[in-house]
């Protein structure tokens, strides 16, 4: 299997399945005699991390990230060096047994089917690398683009539509997202959803939701056209993610209603310099940043794996039912907040590197 590596300066490589021994990735590119130790890390996990409530799967991973390379102590100082940076997360609550009763049978919705035609061999247990739990190494991954990034670039998202359930911005206050299971920056709607995901879980269902990852602090010059565009760029790693079926960067696909004159952000002369009136491009112009925050949303699909029977064929072609056991998220989309926040972290990580190497340190003036 092909393709386990994404970015160009800042390059990650996952690797692991989601009921082997260990899953984990390889981080080349950061910088040397940057600060990070395995605290650092384990602080972006954390928030990934399954069984924290009631509404994401009940496995029991503690997500503990081990430092293999890539690192060495100085004056009491755990410093990068420069070489690849080696993590490794172990599974220690795999239940293999769960998928005894689809080993002959796909999955709808999910990639039985295509691993299977594509690679005539499949890890029925989970998924294999189809599986959510690979995304445990992006937000590893995450943490180290964090360290790139350093303290001018923040990265925070949130959930904003669970279901047909949509938040009010009127409400947003990013402060809230710690405050209750979803990541959801409007108090108001989280309970709301509270109700509502207990009804599609106790139903044995799932639903989708919508993430929306905003990055402050990015400077003006990221990106390059024509074939790096950095909104370009955004929406793969985006898209990359498991279970994501959109993306739109601002208002997306919104602006197909707008006219010119309401899509337009204008710009004025003020004491701080340059300053626009509006973000409607979500602050990439030309696939270059603006200096603006840059907004990206992506929307989720239904968890596949769900306790109602659905119709299937066996791996022979007989028509036939299946009920997917053991232990999934009713809502995929929760935990893809801290995911979705660690691709845009890489991406703008990747993209600041490649920017020096091009232009200097003279600044995106």
């Amino acid at each position: 299997m092909s393709h386990n590596t994404f970015g160009h300066l800042f390059r990650v490589t996952t690797w692991g399945e989601s009921h082997g021994p260990a899953l984990g990735c390889v981080v080349d590119g950061a910088p040397p005699r940057l600060p990070l130790k395995a605290g650092d890390i384990q602080h972006w996990l954390d928030r990934r991390r399954p069984g924290q409530s009631r509404f994401t799967t009940q496995r029991r991973e503690p997500d503990e990230v081990k430092i293999l390379s890539g690192t060495f102590v100085e004056d009491g100082v755990e410093l990068t060096t420069g070489t690849p940076i080696s993590l490794m997360i172990e599974n220690v609550d795999q239940r293999s047994k769960d998928y005894g009763d689809i080993v002959e049978k796909f999955r709808p919705g999910h990639a039985d089917f295509t691993y299977l035609s594509k690679y005539g061999i499949r890890d029925h247990r989970g998924g294999g690398r189809s599986s959510a739990r690979e995304t445990a190494a992006r937000v590893a991954a995450g943490a180290v683009a964090r360290a790139v990034l350093g303290d001018v670039i923040s990265v925070r998202g949130a959930l904003v539509q669970m279901g047909p359930h949509k938040i009010d911005r009127a409400n947003w206050d990013w402060d809230e997202t710690d405050n209750n299971p979803f990541w959801c920056p409007d108090a108001k709607a989280a309970q709301e959803w509270e109700t509502y995901l207990d009804g599609v879980r106790k139903n044995g269902s799932s639903c989708g939701a919508v993430i929306e990852v905003v990055a402050s602090g990015v400077p003006v010059g990221l990106g390059a056209p024509i074939y790096g565009k950095l909104d370009a760029e955004l929406a793969g790693a985006m898209m990359s993610i498991n279970a994501v079926k959109g993306v739109e960067i601002g208002d997306g696909f919104a602006t197909a209603a707008l006219s010119g004159e309401e899509n337009a952000d204008e710009m004025q002369s003020t004491n701080q310099g340059l300053a626009f009136t509006s973000n409607h491009a979500g602050g990439i112009l030309g696939g270059i940043s603006t200096g603006q925050d840059v907004v990206v949303r992506f929307a989720v699909k239904p968890t596949s794996s769900i306790l109602s029977p659905r119709k299937t064929v066996t791996k022979s072609g007989e028509d036939t039912e299946i009920v997917t056991k053991g232990r999934h998220d009713p809502c995929v989309g929760i935990r893809a907040v801290p995911v979705g926040e660690a691709m845009m972290a890489c991406v703008l990580a990747d993209h600041l590197l490649r920017n020096r190497g091009q232009v200097g340190e003279r600044g995106n003036d």
